[in-house]
């Protein structure tokens, strides 16, 4: 059985965000990329498969030489091989058809993502790669289980969960209570010497249409001063709820 995990490299969640060229540019200076939590999730969840399984896992992501430090990582965690798609990923739909083109030369049991990056949120890739292939495709999947040829898969929905059971291959988008973030596996010494000399498959791209632009980014306007309000002036707290906060 083989797995595909896609990985995204986004900002560490401590890192000051800025922005240049008019704020129509995300400002890649001074910051520290990590695995997208999300995909951490379902790159453990791939291990796990791989240990019960014997499953061999491919790492994926799309990017300049920049992004190949989360590839050493999870090859260091235990991937199998590791793959650059040599591309700069300009929107969902350039990435998503990138991914499916190395997919469709290299078959795969399961496709594993996150629900979606923590840096732009799109949530759109894992749908896309499914469309793109005509595959079934499961998001915000908490739970999931190999059964001979078929998946047994958790996910949430609103108000509860519903189980699913479907034939492989599949997409799925996985997200917190894949795992627990207390089993996120991290790389040993041994791993990351390994991972040193493993090799990685650099892939050029096929040239994708991009057919979305970022023209500015705004960042949240910085939190004012808490204002205290006596206990007994019920008057002034409302006046404030009503005129300046206008949430009544």
């Amino acid at each position: 059985m083989k797995i595909l995990i896609c990985l995204s490299s986004v900002p560490d969640t401590t890192s000051k965000i800025n922005f240049t060229d008019d704020d129509s540019k995300f400002d890649k200076s001074g910051i520290q990329f990590i695995i997208n939590p999300y995909d951490e999730f379902g790159l453990t969840k791939a291990m796990m498969l791989k240990e019960t399984n014997g499953c061999e896992i491919t790492a994926i992501t799309v990017g300049d030489v920049s992004v190949e430090p989360i590839l050493r990582k999870a090859l260091a965690i235990g991937a199998d091989k590791a793959v650059r798609i040599n591309h700069d990923p300009k929107d969902s739909y350039s990435t998503a058809v990138e991914i499916a083109s190395y997919i469709k030369n290299n078959s795969f049991d399961i496709i594993i993502t996150g629900r979606e990056s923590i840096d732009y949120n799109g949530c759109a890739v894992p749908g896309m790669i499914s469309e793109i292939l005509n595959l079934p495709f499961v998001n915000a999947c908490i739970n999931l289980e190999i059964n001979d040829n078929s998946i047994k898969m958790v996910r949430e929905i609103d108000g509860g969960k519903e189980t699913i059971q479907a034939q492989m291959p599949i997409v799925v988008a996985g997200q917190k209570g894949l795992v627990e973030e207390s089993d996120l596996r991290i790389p040993n010494m041994r791993g990351i010497m390994q991972a040193r000399n493993k090799p990685l498959n650099i892939v050029e791209p096929i040239n994708t249409t991009v057919f979305t632009q970022s023209i500015k980014f705004e960042k949240p306007k910085e939190k004012e001063e808490c204002k205290l309000i006596d206990a007994g002036n019920v008057t002034e707290l409302i006046n404030l709820l009503k005129n300046e906060a206008k949430v009544i």
